[in-house]
């Protein structure tokens, strides 16, 4: 899930800074580039991934039959 926000933050700076946009000393691209990268080291260390809890995870055996 992170990756996707990441690729839509990516996404919308490289769209500002294709059209030259001046929306404000807090919103350029960098601050966007450094946004979609803080997403993505979040989703590559593991936070917003599966979980036992939303059933991303398997118990042993990966089958999710009951015996």
């Amino acid at each position: 899930m992170l990756a996707l926000v990441a690729a839509v933050i990516f996404a919308l700076a490289l769209l500002l800074d294709l059209v030259e946009a001046n929306v404000g000393d807090a919103l350029t691209p960098q601050t966007l580039m450094f946004a979609g990268l803080f997403c993505l080291a979040l989703h590559l260390g593991g936070v917003g991934g599966a979980s036992p809890v939303n059933g991303g995870w398997r118990g042993r055996g990966g089958s999710s039959r009951r015996r």
